[in-house]
């Protein structure tokens, strides 16, 4: 029994993320795994729409776009037990990427919904990300069809709300703007 209760109160670091020896998707958040569950068709042609919008954009240009899978060293300059997997994200200052991971904030994040993450994504996921210094945060709502945009003013986040018939301006990156009637067309 004390085993049992050891191993679950277990901390984890990124050491142990990369040793894993199985194909489970999970993020670490102050050391405790969550599990990541396969998205679904609606979250997978979001994510592909905003991303290709992104990488038109991009194409060119100092920043790149990633999607999942590809980890997040939030706090990787110490305890290096927080590693996330956004949806999307972009990265200007290439030299946060170690060809394994983005280590530090990334400047754009942008978390779908679905309803196993849609609770972390809203709280834990949020915080870190708003801790870590993420200057941009969106999350975007297949159900009702929305896109909630955090921009990261004196440490905290300005909130806008967009929906299915809006475009979103990204701020984080100068004259590129999203149409959400293309995102949400499914």
């Amino acid at each position: 029994m004390d085993t049992e209760v050891n191993e679950a109160a277990r901390k984890y670091t990124y050491e142990d993320y990369l040793n894993r020896d199985d194909d489970i998707r999970f993020e670490l958040i102050d050391g405790v795994i969550y599990m990541l569950a396969t998205p679904v068709q609606v979250h997978q042609e979001i994510a592909g729409e905003i991303h290709g919008q992104l990488w038109s954009f991009l194409k060119g240009k100092p920043c790149k776009v990633f999607m999942a899978p590809f980890g997040v060293r939030l706090n990787a300059d110490s305890g290096d037990n927080t590693i996330l997997e956004p949806d999307l994200f972009v990265v200007c200052d290439l030299k946060k990427l170690d060809g394994k991971s983005c280590v530090g904030a990334p400047d754009l994040v942008v978390e779908v919904l679905s309803p196993s993450t849609s609770k972390k994504d809203r709280t834990l996921k949020f915080d870190k990300y708003r801790q870590a210094g993420v200057r941009e945060l969106w999350i975007a709502d297949p159900g009702d069809k929305t896109v909630s945009v955090y921009v990261l003013r004196d440490g905290e986040y300005i909130v806008r709300h967009y929906d299915d018939s809006g475009t979103i301006p990204v701020h984080v990156l100068e004259g590129c703007n999203i149409v959400l009637a293309d995102v949400f067309a499914q």
